[in-house]
């Protein structure tokens, strides 16, 4: 029988206490998985990225009555602008007071047009309107702010948005110092706005708000916001009332108001790629061509209007960045058979192509150098141990 030496002793010891500290290492690294560093990841970009991942609109036409008929064409013009730089109706709210393309005097039934060429029509057969002639009211507004429906509402009628969505509201209609007419029959006051506005904060319904309102003594209404991270801006100061831009005799009517007009006028020139900003549209706005003195506020809303890009509002184009490092395992890159040898069943004679490989990333090798040492280390104890 041999008996092993002080020093085989003490080698197996240590070998046998490098061992565990290797299993402990192995068990850590394992679990400290791909799918949690790439949360991390994503959790600084959002941070990083200021939070914007997702865009709203809410647009307000206030006003019936066909004399109104403007107020429906500025709404109707503020919906297809932000559906053509790629919001989907799912994230649109339209709410119309009054259905003037179905009006009795419409000399073009079905039809609403802006401009007395009617080469646009801005009804269409896509236009999906969430709320309608009645159901235009202030409590219907405020709800659909604020998250506060009846179980019966539908989810098209919700605004389900986030602390991560960037929201348009814009309202037109009739107005005075510091209240918008809904239906001629009731009121929205700027402090029940503000109020209301300040409960999305609360409830964490938006990251960054633009108001955008057109109607007489316009910039009353944001007068008494206070929440944080949004600006606004209204079509006529206090005292001075918003005009029709021009009439089609036809229809018999002013087919749209001045302010929402020039808007429209600079959205249509721009695209999802544009790099205009908010402060570009601010700056387009002319008091000679108004008639009145548009007013915006800024001192609640942190960034630079130079560096707000107008599609972060007026569409859907969000900060996106790639993860190259992590590509998901059950991606593969397929090649299509050409159609002649996919018909007659042949194999193809192009020779395949591999997708390119991925380096592994610093957990995986970490893991394969853990392995690595365990093998080590066993055979090393078998042999001495």
């Amino acid at each position: 029988e041999i008996t092993p030496t002080t020093g085989q002793c003490g080698m197996s010891n240590g070998l046998t206490m490098m061992l565990m500290i290797c299993l402990s290492l192995l068990a850590m690294v394992s679990a400290d998985t791909e799918d949690e560093i790439l949360d991390r990841q994503l959790e600084t970009f959002f941070q990083r990225g200021g939070n914007h991942t997702n865009n709203w609109a809410i647009i307000v036409g206030a006003s019936r009555f066909w004399f109104n008929y403007r107020h429906t064409a500025n709404s109707l013009g503020i919906y297809r602008a932000v559906k053509r730089l790629g919001l989907p109706d799912s994230h649109i709210i339209l709410m119309l007071a009054d259905d003037h393309a179905c009006n009795t005097r419409n000399s073009f039934p079905g039809q609403v047009f802006f401009d007395a060429e009617r080469e646009v029509d801005m009804y269409g057969c896509d236009i999906e309107v969430d709320y309608r002639g009645y159901d235009v009211t202030v409590e219907n507004f405020i709800r659909v702010m604020t998250g506060r429906h009846s179980p019966s509402t539908t989810r098209s009628q919700r605004l389900l948005s986030d602390s991560r969505s960037n929201i348009l509201l814009y309202m037109t209609g009739h107005g005075g110092d510091e209240f918008l007419k809904f239906q001629d029959a009731e009121e929205l006051s700027a402090k029940d706005l503000a109020d209301c506005i300040e409960q999305m904060n609360e409830k964490k319904r938006y990251n960054e708000l633009l108001f955008l309102i057109d109607t007489c003594q316009a910039a009353t209404m944001h007068r008494q916001f206070y929440s944080p991270n949004t600006f606004a801006i209204g079509s006529a100061k206090l005292g001075q009332n918003s005009y029709s831009h021009h009439a089609d005799h036809m229809i018999g009517v002013a087919v749209i108001d001045r302010f929402s007009y020039h808007t429209l006028e600079f959205l249509d020139k721009i695209g999802m790629d544009s790099n205009k900003t908010v402060k570009d549209l601010f700056t387009f706005y002319q008091p000679s061509k108004l008639k009145s003195e548009p007013q915006w506020r800024t001192d609640l809303y942190p960034r630079k209007l130079n560096e707000v890009k107008i599609t972060e509002f007026f569409g859907s184009v969000t900060p996106v960045e790639m993860a190259s490092s992590y590509p998901s395992p059950k991606s593969k890159v397929v090649q299509p058979l050409p159609k002649k040898e996919l018909y007659e069943g042949k194999k193809s004679a192009v020779p395949k192509k591999t997708a390119p490989t991925q380096p592994p990333s610093s957990t995986s090798q970490l893991i394969i150098y853990s392995s690595g040492l365990l093998t080590v280390l066993g055979a090393l104890y078998l042999v001495f141990g």
